[in-house]
């Protein structure tokens, strides 16, 4: 099965290409299949290897594929080998299966774009970046897929390019997640410098033997990679890109939150576990910006009128948590809980874009309502993605994940009170302005027409992911509900567990905390924005809290912060500098240029008697010099 691994990149990138050099002159119907087919295909063998991999584990524990040496100077020698352990496995799974959704939901709703093939040409290259990224066996095959998703990010997010707010909203994404990427190279520096090698698996096993726990090369080249990682993830302080993501079509949305980009930082630091694990204050950092940031952008969610952005800054949030667990060192549970916000924030993605659609491009929720019975696949499914968001007890996916992280705040070798407190509040604003996005799409009185009803290419995806947002959850159960272990089991290998396990009744009562945290939210929503919506009102008219309100819209000032301490700086010293020394050498040579072709141009008048002078007047200066000499 190993031989075959280089399929599974391959047909995304052979997608690419056709649509790439053909695309324009193909009828849409093929560009359709053209592009789906190709990471359906992608999906059907990765399943066929997650298969084999589960009821046959190879005996060391990964397939590996050797395709040829990238280059072989002065003993550097890495190699395009694609490589697949339990880890890459699950990543590579939500790849390929959600891309596959999402592509098929995008046949329809993309049917009327002028750019039909360009947008399935990127979006199969954001796929093949991504596989690359997660399938790679050295980092810097890993950071070829990591700047591919980054150029895959600036070209979809800047897809209509036409309006100039979304090609400023593409350039922000490429340009916040470089300065994460240039730590991360440096990172890479480091380790080569220290092992000799980018082979992840020799660094993993090197590290322990050359590093001490605690030395501060460790904390350095962890906190280098956490860069990286805070980039691509939009994590404090490098989160203001992502809601501005939302200019691109749903389905990057969808791609980019659930599958592709964002993930990458909690991918990096897992698959680079050892190093974090080497550096406990590296460890305790992620696990603090992982906190915060789940926390602001939730309380950020809770004040936006755009259903995309409520939806960006919940996956800020969520991926905040993965980030905590991360940093507790509760590996399984971070890697859980991402293959579980996958199913059910693709599905809200997906969800919203067909509502958005359905209302003609409406994006604001206070102008929808009454869509309940007007649109109910769509409302069902969303209310199911939302229910799974929010983490209802028992019959959500959601609930099993985010409940293992909440646990291991508390139980956890890393946790402290502090760190549950804060994910405790946070699950409570989660359900909060997730029952808010609920109640202002779905019920009331509907304040826009309804003018187009999604076919079956939107539905069928709709429903496949509701299916996994609840079911998937059932994979990894907590010890006092049976606790089956296969996600655990698959992940041991690579990521073994280094939380400590309570006892049943004591996790029961934690498991209570989070199903009161996730009802008081949806009571507290229910309560302010559908049955007394007086007291938002009563609210608003108290300056405090409009302020309030308005910090925590502007995703609490980050922009405005460095907009003020970075980009105007940089821009008053730019226009300082446009006329600097420098300038001014280059300015003269232009001007004795310009000086001299005013001065040649002199000489042509266009009579043809004043060239024949000039001739004669030149030989008899040429003759005279000659008799001269």
């Amino acid at each position: 099965m190993d031989n075959l691994l280089w399929l599974i990149p391959a047909f995304p990138l052979a997608g690419f290409l056709i649509l790439t050099f053909a695309g324009k002159r193909m009828p849409p119907i093929w560009v359709a299949i053209t592009g789906t087919g190709s990471v359906c295909f992608s999906a059907i063998l990765m399943i066929v290897t997650g298969i084999n991999f589960l009821s046959s584990p190879p005996e060391n524990g990964y397939y590996a594929q050797t395709l040829w040496t990238w280059m072989d100077v002065a003993g550097f020698n890495p190699k395009i080998t694609l490589y697949i352990d339990s880890l890459s496995l699950v990543f590579v799974f939500v790849i390929t299966f959600i891309g596959a959704l999402i592509h098929i939901y995008s046949i329809a709703f993309m049917a009327s774009d002028k750019d039909y093939a360009r947008f399935f040409a990127c979006m199969n290259l954001f796929v093949f970046s991504m596989l690359i990224l997660v399938m790679a066996d050295n980092l810097l095959l890993l950071y070829l897929g990591w700047e591919g998703v980054g150029l895959c990010s600036y070209l979809l997010i800047g897809f209509w390019y036409e309006n100039p707010d979304n090609g400023y909203a593409a350039r922000k994404a490429f340009i916040i997640t470089r300065i994460g990427d240039t730590a991360m190279g440096i990172g890479l520096f480091v380790i080569f410098y220290q092992f000799g090698t980018l082979v992840i698996p020799e660094i993993l096993v090197k590290a322990p033997t050359i590093w001490h726990p605690g030395t501060s090369i460790a904390t350095i080249t962890a906190l280098l990679l956490l860069a990286g990682g805070l980039g691509k993830s939009a994590q404090l302080p490098l989160q203001t890109w992502l809601p501005d993501a939302m200019a691109g079509p749903s389905p990057v949305s969808a791609l980019i939150h659930a599958a592709t980009m964002v993930t990458a930082g909690v991918y990096l630091i897992a698959r680079m576990h050892v190093i974090f694990q080497l550096s406990p204050t590296a460890q305790l950092i992620v696990a603090i910006i992982g906190t915060a940031t789940l926390l602001i952008a939730g309380f950020s969610a809770l004040t936006q009128y755009d259903i995309k952005r409520v939806l960006a800054y919940s996956t800020i949030s969520q991926i905040g948590y993965m980030f905590l667990a991360l940093g507790l060192g509760a590996w399984t549970a971070a890697i859980f809980h991402f293959m579980v916000h996958a199913f059910f924030k693709a599905l809200l993605f997906l969800a919203a874009g067909a509502i958005i659609n359905a209302l003609h491009h409406e994006h604001n929720m206070f102008k929808m309502g009454g869509l309940k019975d007007k649109l109910p696949v769509i409302f069902w499914t969303f209310l199911i993605g939302s229910a799974s968001l929010a983490a209802i007890p028992l019959v959500t996916a959601g609930f099993y994940s985010k409940d293992q992280i909440l646990w291991y705040a508390w139980a956890g070798q890393n946790g402290t009170p502090l760190l549950w407190a804060v994910a405790f509040l946070g699950a409570f604003i989660t359900a909060t302005y997730t029952t808010r996005m609920v109640i202002l799409t779905f019920f009331g009185e509907a304040k826009t027409q309804v003018e187009y009803r999604s076919d079956k290419f939107i539905t069928i995806p709709l429903i496949i992911l509701a299916f996994f947002s609840i079911c998937s959850g059932f994979i990894e159960l907590p010890h006092n509900l049976g606790h089956l272990t296969l996600f655990s089991d698959l992940l041991h290998q690579v990521l073994p567990e280094t939380v400590l396990r309570s006892v049943a009744n004591e996790e029961l009562l934690f498991q209570l905390l989070a199903a009161l945290a996730t009802f008081a939210g949806i009571y507290t929503a229910y309560l302010l924005w559908h049955k007394r919506p007086e007291h938002i009102q009563k609210l608003k008219q108290s300056n405090f809290m409009t302020g309030l309100y308005n910090f925590w819209h502007s995703g609490w000032g980050f922009d405005k912060l460095y907009d003020t301490l970075i980009l105007r700086p940089i821009v008053f010293i730019a226009h300082i500098n446009k006329n600097d020394v420098v300038d001014k050498i280059y300015q003269l040579i232009t001007f004795i240029t310009v000086g001299f072709y005013r001065f040649l141009s002199l000489m042509q008048s266009g009579s043809l008697r004043w060239y024949a002078m000039g001739l004669v007047i030149g030989v008899i200066i040429i003759l005279g010099l000659q008799i001269m000499l």
